[in-house]
Parts: C-alpha cells; sequence; structure tokens
C-alpha cells in the first residue's frame, strides 16, 4: 500500500508498505528497522535467529532505550502479536510509551504522529506472519 502524506521537511516518512516490505522515504527496506523522524536502524538488529514478536528479549530494544522517544509503536508483522510482557513493563520503567499493532497499522500510526512533531519511534518487524 502506498502511503500519502504531506511532506515533513527533514523527516524520515514511512512512504508505503507491503507483503515483505516498508518504504521509507521512498526506498524499500525488507529487514527489522527502527525508525524515528531523524534516524533510520537499519537493520535493526535482533538476537534471535528468527525474530518474532515473540522470541524478542528487552535488549532487542536497546536503541530505543537510548534515544528515549515519547512513544513506541510497535509493528508485530502481518499479524498483532504482543511481546513478552517483560518489554512493555520496561517501556512503563521507562516512562516511554509502547502500543503494539500489526505492521501496516503501526506505519500509519507513525507517520500521524511524526506528522504532528511527535517524538516518536516505530519498530518494525518485516515479512514476519
Amino acid at each position: 500500500m502506498k502511503l500519502h502524506l504531506d511532506p515533513v521537511t527533514g523527516s524520515n516518512v514511512i512512504t508505503g508498505h507491503g507483503p515483505g516490505f516498508v518504504a521509507i522515504n521512498g526506498g524499500n527496506i525488507s529487514a527489522p528497522v527502527i525508525i524515528l523522524p531523524d534516524k533510520i536502524i537499519n537493520p535493526w538488529l535482533i538476537a534471535s535467529p528468527s525474530p518474532s514478536a515473540l522470541a524478542l528479549c528487552i535488549d532487542d530494544f536497546a536503541d530505543v532505550f537510548e534515544l528515549k522517544p515519547e512513544l513506541v509503536v510497535f509493528g508485530s508483522g502481518a499479524l498483532f502479536r504482543f511481546p513478552d510482557r517483560r518489554i512493555m513493563a520496561a517501556f512503563g520503567e521507562a516512562r516511554i510509551g509502547f502500543e503494539v499493532m500489526d505492521t501496516p497499522a503501526a506505519c500509519r500510526t507513525y507517520n500521524v504522529l511524526m506528522s504532528e512533531g511527535r517524538r516518536i519511534a516505530a519498530a518494525l518487524l518485516i515479512g514476519i506472519g
């Protein structure tokens, strides 16, 4: 799906998504990725050899914790799946919002909140059922 959004100068925008990819600033990415308005972590290095929402651990989010966004939208892949509850608790303790949704919804949510000037991060699993 191609997304249309008024351009936000100097900010990273998710311009589309589909099975197995997310387009950021017009370029396709097919591996897990973390995107913020001013930074892209590509690839998002995940410890598990088969990344899924259920296999993630707190250490997989170390880069996100260091960047201290106000909110993280976690895209769990094509299906909505919660990560380990300890991950969600760690974000709560760090006073960082953490919302779980499927990756297409996370892409749309990131764009809307980023366009409002929010300090948001999207942590996206791509190509995972």
